[in-house]
């Protein structure tokens, strides 16, 4: 019997915290995050984690999971995910993931190709070869194994680069062939995939609005205290949006103002990206958030889903 799964994805600010809460207040539910960030303690303000009262009203998995130093794959959280949702569902409650990050989501509900594991001495070679031979050139030798995988690839994401050439060199095939045939042969998951959208100009003042909160309500002090415990700057937690940006103010790199103006900036980038990603995907079934009437909607994914009446 494959486990009845709620997703509840979209853009940053749309508001997907408060109407996961809803429907899990109306189906019996419990929250699975799919938040890149989210998963890292002490990081709460500029990741905008539930509240203390939204995490009371609801309970939510897949928050402070590790320290901001430690790492933490897409690998790592399918299977800690997948262990909750089985959880919740012998519970008699419903699972649901919400959250923005979706390869979180794409990893749980469709599968996830792990590859080889990581080969130190290969990545020390191609980083030596990235070295001698000039800013590019892994870029370059990508395209020539790859260019499918290229094409999604930023020139300068040196990370994923030497990761795909360490799959093509171990494996003998692109990383792009793999991601085509994997997959789950039996679907573990009933899935019902509600993507939360509006207009793009309103979501952009929710951003600057959201911004404008996270700095009153004391983001500088959480990085100052990160950085204080002693969390590199250039550790990947810490170059996410809104905390680079506050270390360059800290480092005297900027005004408070500019720094502003560049978190709010990057968030809108980041919202356009996800858009891209989620309007990928035919299974997303989209609602204005206006339009939402939770209590419709509710019985509409337990008929669906065929759940029994609380």
């Amino acid at each position: 019997m494959t486990i009845p799964l709620l997703v509840i994805a979209g853009p940053t600010a749309v508001g997907k915290t408060s109407i996961a809460i809803e429907l899990a207040k109306e189906l019996n539910g419990e929250i699975v995050s799919a938040d890149s960030r989210q998963i890292y303690k002490g990081m709460d303000i500029g990741t905008a984690k539930p509240s203390k009262d939204e995490q009371a009203a609801v309970k939510h998995h897949m928050l402070n999971v590790v320290n901001p130093d430690e790492p933490f794959s897409v690998g790592e959280y399918k299977r800690s995910a997948e262990k909750i949702i089985e959880d919740i569902w012998q519970r008699n409650r419903l699972p649901i993931i919400a959250g923005g990050t979706g390869l979180y989501i794409r990893a749980v509900i469709d599968g996830l190709w792990e590859g080889p594991n990581a080969d130190k001495e290969l990545r020390d070679k191609l980083k030596k070869e990235e070295d001698t031979f000039g800013k590019g050139y892994l870029y370059n030798k990508l395209k020539e194994v790859d260019t499918e995988t290229a094409k999604k690839t930023k020139p300068n994401d040196l990370v994923r680069i030497i990761r795909s050439l360490e799959v093509y060199y171990k494996e003998g095939k692109p990383i792009s062939h793999f991601h085509k045939i994997h997959g789950f042969e039996e679907k573990n998951y009933d899935v019902i995939i509600i993507g939360l959208t509006m207009d793009r100009k309103r979501l952009y003042k929710r951003i600057e609005e959201r911004v404008d909160g996270m700095i009153n309500s004391g983001l500088i002090d959480e990085v100052k205290d990160l950085l204080k415990k002693g969390y590199d700057e250039n550790i990947s937690s810490m170059t996410g949006v809104g905390y680079r940006q506050v270390i360059g103010y800290l480092r005297g790199d900027c005004n408070l103002e500019e720094a502003v103006r560049l978190i709010k900036r990057d968030t809108k980038r980041y919202a356009k990206r996800q858009y891209t990603w989620f309007n990928k995907d035919k299974r997303i079934e989209w609602f204005n958030i206006d339009d939402i009437d939770i209590k419709g909607l509710a019985s509409s994914i337990k008929k669906r889903l065929k759940l029994k009446e609380k």
